[in-house]
């Protein structure tokens, strides 16, 4: 019974890793094709336009929902973000599914010497429901 109780975790560690490991490389491919013009390879943004992402103190908190909504729908205000400003407007993403929603965060969340949590699709999925 015990083997069968480790084997079956260890199984189950690896389906995880593997699940985290997709979402990182589909989190980079999406952030190359869609977010790098704007937001740099860095992530160090575009000054007083682009926000940057390294570092971010909106990225790495715990304000999922505001996240998942800037991706998903866009984001057309002026913003003060760690004492700067940005202007430039971000692009609505409504094309992107929740996979993708939560892919590309918990990549750019642990990118450059951003160290945050990994989101899920069920994050994303009750982000979506908050008013």
């Amino acid at each position: 019974m015990k083997i069968v109780s480790v084997v079956i975790g260890c199984f189950l560690l690896m389906i995880s890793l593997q699940g985290n490991s997709q979402n990182k490389v589909n989190g980079k491919k999406i952030y190359e094709t869609r977010c790098l013009v704007c937001h740099q390879a860095d992530g160090g943004g575009v000054p007083n336009m682009n926000a940057p992402l390294d570092g971010s103190s909106n990225l790495v908190g715990n304000d999922i929902a505001r996240l998942v909504k800037i991706i998903r729908y866009g984001y057309n205000e002026r913003i003060a973000l760690d004492g700067y400003y940005y202007t430039n407007a971000m692009t609505a993403n409504p094309d992107f599914k929740d996979a993708d929603i939560a892919d590309v965060l918990s990549y750019v969340r642990n990118s450059w010497s951003n160290k945050a949590a990994n989101i899920t699709v069920l994050q994303v999925q009750q982000a979506k429901r908050k008013k």
